[in-house]
């Protein structure tokens, strides 16, 4: 007798997202799932895991209708561009698109515009989806995209369509109204393509970051692992009775992943729309919201504000910063304005989808008092479980464990970019010898924790030595006059180069760059942490330090308008 087995659905059952889409559904369907909050009009909306999943399975009959064909590995799906916000809607997207076999391409509505239309082209969007707020930008690059996009789809709050001249053009309401409120998900192969993510094209043009249903379904696992492995005192275990704000913009890799994460986890999710300081405490307010993630820039933006002392903050228990440093005096800045919070580390890259690294308390470390944890939570951290991490040096052997020696991140492992969307020149540069290489610098210190130093193409060269600048930056945010900081080198005609200090001050400070330096020597070459000849040879106070499309310091925008902040800088 021949028995039939089933492997397709045992040991060979996919790893696709649609698994967590479906867990909310059918635990909760009537809890609320999502909460948006229009940024412009103040307007909530509220949806029950239900109603999310019916809109979710109409969407993905409406792109059905459109048009879009399904993938299989090594041939991506059709590409599914979005230029929107942190709405409901662009959460449908994320599950729709990549669940029915097509490429989720988030388009990061912040870069240049001549970047915003090679991403597009150059993914070959066939279907462009874009919020109303957003249409100025799409009219000013559709004459350059509109050979490539088959179909526009404009999602609003408000009824119809806009006077313009982008065709055809859909309105997304009306759109997927008129479908069903059920959809067949296919059972895809894990390594179908899920999203295409490009960087933020810091040199060159942007580069697409490939990533597979299996990739980010390990990633999820991974990360919700790690919320159960954390031996912080401080932290609460809230577990599905979370209350998320996703903050860090859905167009940046994967809101660092909290799409997936929370959906997963079942959490009531937050949507702001974007960032702004009344509506971030407006929403933790009405929703008490219990965790976010921010860039280091939004601490300085609460920070400088009179919106969080008029507010009831006490719900949000933890924040998660990355896309930068987390500077030890930052944190205890913004730990004072909101006192029941405590923020930690994390880092990652696009191509790292992003999460690899993040701020950990081992579990000897439990008692430790609260200023040396802090020391720990501000550290760029350990690698998330099932990741391989090395910091390597020039011969490709791992650095010392000295807290000292300077070498290079590198990375292996499931949710790792496999390769470029159509450029194998450019993931030839960065896989080799093994391992994925970041361009990122770190040391280790003896507990096996990595703290980030610099970017290999922003440290600055002096002599036969390295200034990490990262390091001056996270000193000089110490000061309790630094709002922030961040270091740069200028061309020195004896040292090659030099560093020179671009400081924007807390409101109504007094101080200035001798202020600075005499901070730099007491708290950074008296104490140990940095040598004499580390200190910035130049320091200018500016009003704004410029930034990237994703909140980080832009070195490479300063670089560029170098004589005017020159023109500032005072030597010392």
């Amino acid at each position: 007798m021949v028995v039939r087995t089933y492997p397709e659905f045992s040991t060979h059952y996919p790893l696709l997202l649609k698994t967590f889409m479906q867990r909310p559904v059918r635990l909760y369907p009537d809890h609320i799932g999502l909460v948006y909050r229009n940024h412009i009009s103040a307007e909530y909306q509220r949806f029950t895991w239900r109603q999310w999943y019916a809109r979710t399975c109409r969407l993905a009959n409406a792109l059905a209708r459109l048009g879009v064909h399904a993938g299989k590995p090594e041939a991506p799906g059709d590409r599914i561009g979005t230029m929107a916000l942190n709405t409901h809607r662009h959460m449908e997207l994320y599950y729709a698109v990549p669940c029915s076999g097509a490429m989720l391409h988030c388009i990061n509505v912040r870069l240049a515009e001549e970047h915003v239309v090679y991403t597009i082209t150059h993914a070959e969007d066939k279907v462009l989806f874009f919020d109303d707020v957003l249409l100025p930008m799409v009219e000013s690059v559709y004459d350059r995209i509109k050979d490539t996009v088959q179909a526009f789809v404009y999602m609003s709050d408000q009824p119809g369509l806009p006077e313009t001249v982008i065709e055809p053009l859909y309105a997304y309401e009306e759109l997927i109204a008129a479908e069903p409120s059920d959809f067949d998900w296919p059972y895809l192969h894990e390594d179908t393509y899920a999203t295409l993510c490009y960087t933020t094209a810091t040199t060159g043009q942007p580069k697409g970051a490939m990533f597979t249903h299996r990739a980010l379904y390990l990633q999820t696992l991974h990360l919700t692992a790690l919320a159960n492995f954390n031996n912080d005192p401080q932290t609460e275990r809230l577990g599905e009775n979370d209350v998320p704000m996703i903050t860090t913009p859905m167009f940046h890799i994967h809101a660092w992943s909290q799409p997936f994460a929370y959906v997963f986890r079942a959490a009531k999710i937050v949507l702001p729309g974007t960032f702004t300081v009344e509506g971030f405490c407006d929403l933790v307010q009405t929703e008490k919201v219990t965790h976010a993630a921010v860039v280091p820039t939004i601490l300085a933006l609460l920070l400088e504000s009179d919106e969080i002392d008029r507010y009831d903050l006490s719900s949000l228990v933890s924040l998660g910063v990355g896309g930068g440093a987390l500077p030890l005096g930052l944190k205890e800045k913004i730990e004072k304005r909101i006192p029941n919070m405590r923020a930690a580390s994390g880092y990652g890259m696009t191509e790292t989808a992003p999460v690899s690294v993040t701020a950990f308390v081992k579990k000897h470390m439990h008692d430790w008092p609260v200023e040396k944890l802090d020391q720990v939570r501000v550290k760029t951290g350990l690698p998330v479980p099932g990741l391989e991490v090395e910091v390597l040096d020039g011969d490709g052997v791992p650095v010392p464990r000295d807290n000292k020696t300077i070498g290079e991140i590198v990375v292996r492992g499931p949710w790792v970019m496999e390769k470029y969307f159509k450029d194998p020149r450019k993931t030839a540069e960065v896989w080799y010898g093994d391992w994925f290489h970041t361009g990122d610098l770190a040391t280790v210190d003896d507990e096996q924790f990595l703290t980030i130093v610099d970017r290999m193409s922003d440290v600055i060269r002096s002599g036969s030595e390295m200034v990490p600048t990262v390091l001056l930056e996270n000193l000089a945010a110490m000061a309790d006059f630094v709002l922030e900081a961040t270091v740069v080198g200028v061309p020195d005609p004896v040292w090659g180069e030099k560093a020179m200090a671009v400081v924007k001050l807390v409101a109504g400070s007094d101080k200035g760059p001798h202020d600075l330096i005499a901070f730099l020597k007491a708290e950074g070459v008296e104490k140990g942490k940095i040598t004499k000849w580390m200190l910035p040879k130049l320091v200018a106070i500016v009003d704004e330090i410029p930034k990237t499309s994703v909140g980080k310091f832009s070195k490479r925008l300063i670089r560029n308008r170098l004589d005017k902040f020159l023109a500032k800088a005072v030597e010392v």
